[in-house]
């Protein structure tokens, strides 16, 4: 199935993308991989475990796998051009008493899997940070395989 005809299908928007806060890119293409920079939601700021629960930490992952969903499209023109996601890794800014770093990155994993289907499917780490650049709760990154 076409990821782009799923995203419809799902009634999901990808949001606009801001400009890198640093001296970095996006992404970065070498052969057939694509490397996308971190990303945490747009003007939140908190901890997971305090500021936010863990269902709400889930929803936050969701929207940076918008955001990397973004990125992907921005740079191959079509989310049709990504044939495997390969990895994420998740960082989760939370409380030292939080154990549960896994199912929040579960958000963007399972919005992953819902828009590529098995293609989706991937390796994944998920860790838990003392702090996050901003204090965002939530960055994730991830390697997609590209075909032409």
């Amino acid at each position: 199935m076409s990821a782009e005809n799923r995203v419809r299908e799902l009634g999901l928007v990808l949001p606009e993308l801001p400009d890198p806060v640093a001296n970095y890119v996006h992404a970065v293409r070498t052969g057939n991989l694509l490397f996308l920079a971190g990303k945490g939601p747009i003007g939140v700021a908190g901890k997971v475990g305090k500021e936010f629960s863990e269902q709400k930490g889930y929803q936050l992952a969701q929207q940076v796998g918008l955001l990397l969903l973004a990125v992907m499209r921005r740079e191959l023109g079509s989310l049709d051009r990504v044939t495997r996601v390969v990895k994420i890794v998740g960082f989760v800014n939370a409380t030292p008493e939080f154990q549960n770093h896994p199912q929040v990155i579960n958000g963007c994993s399972d919005l992953l899997v819902s828009v590529f289907a098995e293609r989706g499917r991937h390796a994944r780490t998920a860790l838990g940070a003392g702090s996050l650049p901003f204090q965002i709760p939530v960055e994730i990154e991830a390697i997609v395989e590209v075909g032409e």
